[in-house]
């Protein structure tokens, strides 16, 4: 289906009161506009349940990229990690749903990337390392969706957990492979010029440990693709650069929840 409108939304965390009154100020209509979610649909805001029912209901008229809290809902659900106290007051009301099975069997299967040739523009929830072309990206990301999906997919999820490998090799395999590649799409804030990742710092651009720098400084010729994202808060949507489009502006933090209009670059704002 030809869409009129794309509309791109930032890290809801659970926040669906602000989406719905964006989608309202836009006039969205799900038989013309398509919603395009960067990941992290739950933990931390008042309606993760709510979240997860509202995005999975709007059916083709919404993509969704999963986050780094999206993968660790699943894994808690599967019984491969155990529920922090932090996460409790969010999560717990989807995991006692009627409809439990049924969310978290939809929410496995989302991608990790999505990349639309027409639009010429992909959405990730992290990042996508400058080492990589948007063709290796996308292989890749099927790589890991293909397990997430399949009948072995626990054993993934018992294994997702971990910093290592910190840096990409075409010869990496199993877990170590699919861990690596998940942390660069959903964890990946700071790399080096080589491409290894640094997990600790998660604060503003100007705080990059030595030898890293945010992942979009690097210049990657081989991605021609405009890329939105989120999972960096403290960016507040700031890249410097009109080809790597920030879009989590901590609306669970007291923000705002931000959503762009593609066809028009035009953003608009909401807060809890």
């Amino acid at each position: 289906m030809n869409y009129k409108n794309h509309y791109m939304v930032g890290d809801i965390q659970g926040c669906l009161a602000p989406l719905k009154k964006l989608l309202k100020k836009v006039d969205f209509h799900s038989q013309e506009d398509q919603l395009w979610c960067v990941g992290d649909l739950v933990n931390r805001g008042p309606q993760s349940l709510e979240t997860l029912r509202f995005i999975r209901s709007l059916g083709k008229s919404a993509i969704t990229v999963l986050g780094n809290h999206d993968l660790h809902l699943i894994a808690v659900h599967a019984g491969v990690k155990e529920l922090k106290r932090k996460d409790r007051p969010y999560l717990e009301p989807i995991l006692e749903a009627p409809d439990v099975d049924e969310l978290i069997h939809w929410l496995r299967h989302q991608p990790l990337l999505h990349a639309d040739e027409h639009l010429r523009v992909a959405m990730v929830h992290a990042g996508i390392p400058h080492i990589w072309s948007i063709k290796t990206a996308c292989k890749l990301a099927r790589e890991v969706e293909s397990w997430l999906r399949g009948p072995q997919y626990i054993s993934l999820l018992s294994e997702m957990y971990g910093n290592t490998p910190s840096c990409w090799s075409d010869s990496l395999s199993g877990i170590e492979r699919a861990r690596c590649i998940i942390n660069y799409l959903t964890r990946m804030r700071f790399l080096s010029a080589k491409g290894e990742l640094e997990f600790d710092s998660k604060e503003s651009p100007d705080t990059s440990p030595e030898g890293f720098l945010p992942w979009f400084s690097y210049e990657a010729k081989a991605l021609k693709y405009d890329l939105v994202f989120g999972h960096w808060a403290a960016l507040m949507g700031k890249t410097s650069r009109n080809d790597r489009i920030g879009l989590d502006t901590g609306c669970v933090w007291g923000n705002h929840l931000t959503l762009l209009h593609w066809e028009s670059k035009k953003f608009f704002q909401a807060s809890l």
